[in-house]
């Protein structure tokens, strides 16, 4: 019981904050110029602040204050204590890239950082993560139960893990809502499994980020009145990566590193998707383009509102998959790890997720090389081509 009462008021603390400081972020964001005017690339009718990440911050620390405020004078449960298998652990240092990320985010909102200054940060924080002992360190294979020591390995594949969580929800916000609620349902899901294992920094830090986000999220669903800007996705990346790599499952092994990539499966998805239509049409992977999810959807004719539930419901049933992997043997896992990936697959089949929506096409006045998506006339032309090239490059593969 003593526990449950501590996450309460951790939960609470945070949520408290984040809706106290929600509006004040607002106000920052317009003294700072850190606002999203309307665009070709944007949904938002009006101009909206971005700097929720402000909020999120905000109720991560209120929780964490209170957290140590229990243990120190009510006899809380001490939660700081890691895994055995991160015995060298050192929590000042993931508060340390807390604070990096946070700050990276921060600086691209007010300044628009150039992608390589963005992922530098994104890198600093992640290493500081992985220096200070949240490292995958040991990874058990369920077939055979013998271990694979990573060594020296540990750290820079630790550091990509993280970078790449961090991204995958960065890019996934994209309407009002989505990321914020997609970290609310994943941080969910993280303290259950958390708690289950009885890992209790794991069980803390992600109720503190489902209060935060759920606090932030009475302003951020549409019509949302503010965004989480990079200050709060990259910040909700980076901590629902950290949570993953303290350890949220009491399965050792794979599915360690397994679970958390379902439970984030939506945006991993969404991310995977822009990569590979990008490298087919010959697109820069950086160049943003309107083939996410979400534009899909709305393409299909769901609203903004019945876009972003979609959403959640697709990523409520794959944690809720993953949660009971997690409570089952090898085989059964296997099963629902497959059923869950063959639903997912279907869905981003029917959307065209792969399917490129921007394409090179030469001027005919001009000889210039100029990207075109499907409002141009000549786009079902240059896709039609591009489907006879990849058809005779397939061909040639073949052949050979």
């Amino acid at each position: 019981m003593q526990s449950w009462v501590s996450y309460l008021c951790v939960f609470a603390a945070a949520l408290l904050t984040s809706l106290a400081i929600t509006p004040v972020a607002g106000k920052v964001a317009w003294k700072l110029g850190a606002v999203d005017y309307p665009s070709a690339r944007r949904i938002n009718k009006k101009p909206i602040p971005r700097m929720g990440g402000i909020a999120v911050f905000s109720g991560i620390i209120a929780a964490f204050v209170i957290q140590y405020l229990g243990s120190l004078y009510l006899g809380w449960p001490p939660v700081l204590i890691p895994s055995p298998h991160l015995e060298s652990l050192r929590y000042e240092g993931i508060a340390l890239g807390f604070a990096i990320i946070f700050i990276t985010g921060m600086l691209d909102d007010v300044f628009q950082l150039k992608p390589l200054q963005k992922l530098l940060g994104q890198a600093i924080a992640a290493s500081v993560a992985a220096f200070a002992g949240c490292v995958i360190g040991v990874i058990v294979n369920p077939l055979t139960g013998g271990p694979l020591e990573l060594g020296w390995l540990a750290y820079p594949i630790t550091i990509v893990y993280l970078v790449a969580y961090v991204n995958i929800f960065n890019l996934i916000d994209g309407l009002d809502g989505l990321a914020s609620g997609i970290a609310a349902i994943a941080s969910l899901t993280m303290f259950v499994l958390s708690y289950l294992a009885g890992r209790g920094d794991a069980a803390s830090l992600s109720i503190a980020i489902l209060g935060s986000t759920l606090g932030f999220l009475r302003y951020n669903f549409h019509p949302a009145s503010i965004f989480l800007g990079d200050s709060g996705s990259l910040l909700i990346g980076y901590a629902l990566g950290a949570v993953s790599l303290l350890s949220v499952t009491r399965v050792a092994g794979l599915t360690t590193i397994i679970v958390p990539l379902v439970i984030a499966a939506v945006p991993i998805i969404d991310t995977f998707s822009a990569i590979v239509r990008r490298w087919r049409a010959h697109v820069s992977i950086g160049q943003a383009d309107r083939g996410h999810i979400h534009h899909r959807l709305i393409s299909e004719g769901f609203d903004q509102r019945e876009a972003v539930l979609f959403m959640y419901a697709w990523t409520g049933v794959l944690c809720l998959g993953s949660i009971v992997m997690t409570q089952v043997s090898l085989w059964p896992r296997m099963l629902i790890f497959a059923l869950l990936l063959v639903v997912s697959a279907i869905i981003a089949r029917h959307l065209h997720l792969f399917r490129p929506v921007l394409l090179h096409h030469t001027n005919p006045k001009t000889g210039d090389d100029e990207l075109i998506s499907p409002q141009d006339p000549d786009f079902e032309v240059e896709e039609e081509r591009l489907e006879e090239r990849e058809h005779f490059h397939h061909h040639h593969q073949d052949e050979n």
